[in-house]
């Protein structure tokens, strides 16, 4: 057997373990104590990097308790903090069928999968907020030290100052005067959000309302389903109890409001209705995922079903994201044309009605 788990195991790793941090495998037999064996020389080398700097008290741990006689899985499901409870039952079910080295590649096709479109998420964000923030920036420079310089232009010329002129100083008044306070009102509203969405009502009415968003709300609510089925499929085909299973993969998911709704799903499987049925009456995953699961459970193939809806789902969320995104920076560039341009054009107005008076 193949016990690829010196790297995978480094707790600074597990959280988001890749292929380039597992280190070559190990060879040997399928016995319980080739097993250990192999495991306490995983854990020898990591423990060996110590000179350098390198181990963690948290991989001395594991290996003192490994060395005790202990399971793999028990010696990591004492370091909750670096080891999340997904990968301890993966563990504790690999360790129970003897098949570890194929537990720790599904682990690595879970966390590469999940990664890659954290990833995509992320990076297809970035510009737009980007954009954004350049955008009300440069208003904000316009009318905090730009316009206050041509006001005093116009006041001095004593000439009838056009309408959409006036507007302009005034708004250009109101942020000198009070953009502190609105600064303020906008970090306190910040600061009172944060510590509200940190308790369970808060976050619960939080992820609710994020998942009505348009467009963005379509694209949470697929990857939080892409989540959850590619964990559900590595799982199940680990064989952890499906029960057992739904409350893990709740415990994974960021979004409250769905997480919750997995309560009453594995509440339906103990009365024995499945898992589709329950999915549908939750009423937060989208339709096809319950029609999915309906044909796994028809055709015993419940764990190749959940992989094949991760892969539907991350496929959706990337195009839920370009879309979202694609409609969100011509938005942007839109709205901050127009300020801008009305600044330029209300400043040109003045300048026009000067040289009329000059004339």
């Amino acid at each position: 057997m193949a016990v690829s788990c010196a790297g995978w195991l480094s707790p600074s790793r597990v959280r988001r373990p890749t292929p380039r941090h597992r280190a070559p495998p190990l060879e040997g037999s399928g016995t319980e104590p080739n097993r250990r064996a192999n495991l306490n020389i995983n854990f020898e080398a990591l423990a060996s990097s110590e000179a350098a700097g390198c181990a963690t008290s948290a991989e001395l741990d594991i290996l003192r308790v490994l060395k005790g006689g202990k399971s793999l899985a028990d010696s990591l499901g004492a370091h909750p903090d670096y080891f999340s409870d997904l990968f301890i039952n993966m563990v504790r079910a690999g360790e129970a069928s003897g098949s570890l080295a194929a537990v720790f590649e599904r682990l690595a096709e879970f966390e590469k999968s999940r990664d890659e479109l954290r990833g995509y998420i992320i990076s297809s964000m970035i510009y737009p907020c980007l954009l954004a923030l350049v955008g009300f920036g440069s208003i904000f420079v316009l009318l905090n030290f730009v316009v206050p310089r041509f006001a005093s232009v116009f006041q001095e010329s004593r000439m009838k100052i056009p309408v959409p002129t006036m507007i302009m100083l005034e708004a250009s008044k109101i942020v000198q005067t009070y953009w502190w306070m609105a600064a303020s009102a906008m970090l306190a509203t910040a600061v009172i959000l944060r510590s509200y969405t940190r308790t369970t009502s808060g976050r619960l009415w939080w992820d609710s309302s994020r998942l009505r968003i348009p467009l963005l709300g379509d694209a949470l609510r697929k990857a939080e389903t892409a989540r959850f089925a590619r964990s559900m499929a590595t799982l199940v085909a680990n064989n952890v109890p499906l029960v057992q299973s739904i409350g893990i993969a709740a415990a994974i998911l960021t979004n409250r409001k769905m997480a919750g709704a997995l309560g009453e799903v594995a509440q339906g499987v103990k009365r024995g209705e499945g898992i589709a049925a329950p999915i549908r009456k939750a009423a937060v995953f989208p339709p096809l995922a319950a029609h999915l699961l309906m044909v796994g459970e028809e055709t015993g193939r419940l764990d190749q079903m959940f992989a094949r809806m991760a892969e539907i789902y991350e496929t959706d969320t990337r195009t839920a994201v370009k879309r979202f995104t694609s409609l969100f920076e011509p938005l942007v560039i839109l709205v901050m044309g127009v300020m801008v341009g009305a600044l330029i054009l209300s400043m040109l107005l003045a300048i026009t009605s000067i040289n009329d008076v000059a004339v």
